[in-house]
């Protein structure tokens, strides 16, 4: 199993991260892809990614969260990454609309020139999508044909969205706990989309599965999402990392930092 999305260097897991990560490689979770929010989750996403290498692989990106006033020298910093060293990805990015919206167009700017970046360092992105599916879209569509790939991180849509994001070409759906929530209908809609356009994520220490909703997240849950699958696709849950698995691979192995 991988955990294409997880956010266990934020504080939250202080006193027990060593455990945390302990207990994933126990569930069979094999790597964890690290997305960055903006300059202050830098530096303890690189500190976890030294701790543990070949296990736990930075990406690096502006969350669209943290697009403010100071969006231009948070941009200066990615860029100042990208040409520092090797990243697994570029993320998280994105538009979430449902926060705030006070800074779409710098969101949107920002947004573009990550996606950019993307293409100019051969990564793929991490997109963060949240009230903007139609925002996003219209966002990527100057990038059509042009060799962007990534995921739509926490995948929550409807089977059209998820078909206009698979015709898009390049992308995968990310799919986390949501999956487990009863009332959530993603179960559903799953099922009228085939397993080889997925990726599984945590974006622990949020959006913990079921059983344990409510309680913070860990990378080792990514087991749960996997039965979850199984339980959806009728498949057997070997299948599911198999197929979840070689899509992760396939899509970030192009760009993983070699030790």
């Amino acid at each position: 199993m991988i955990d294409t999305h997880s956010h266990i260097y934020s504080e939250e897991f202080d006193n027990d991260r060593d455990e945390v990560i302990q207990r994933a490689k126990d569930a069979g979770v094999k790597k964890i892809i690290l997305p960055n929010v903006d300059s202050e989750s830098l530096p303890r996403m690189l500190s976890l990614e030294k701790s543990y290498p070949d296990y736990c692989f930075a990406a690096i990106g502006l969350h669209p969260t943290s697009v403010k006033e100071n969006y231009k020298s948070e941009l200066d910093i990615i860029k100042n990454e990208l040409s520092r060293r090797k990243y697994i990805a570029i993320g998280e990015i994105g538009v979430d609309l449902y926060w705030d919206k006070s800074f779409y167009n710098e969101q949107l700017i920002a947004f573009t020139q990550q996606l950019q970046w993307a293409i100019d360092y051969h990564l793929p992105v991490i997109i963060h999508v949240r009230d903007s599916f139609r925002e996003t879209m219209n966002a990527l569509e100057p990038f059509r044909g042009k060799g962007l790939r990534g995921v739509f991180h926490s995948f929550t849509g409807d089977v059209i969205q998820a078909e206009e994001i698979i015709d898009f070409g390049g992308f995968l759906l990310g799919i986390n706990g949501i999956v487990t929530f009863k009332n959530s209908g993603l179960a559903e809609t799953l099922k009228q989309i085939k397993p080889t356009h997925l990726l599984t994520e945590t974006d622990a220490p949020y959006l913990t599965p079921t059983p344990f909703r409510g309680k913070r997240n860990e990378s080792a849950y990514t087991s749960l999402i996997c039965n979850k699958l199984s339980e959806v696709y009728n498949m057997k849950k070997e299948e599911i990392i198999e197929i979840t698995s070689y899509n992760s691979f396939n899509l970030f192995e192009k760009s993983e930092p070699k030790s």
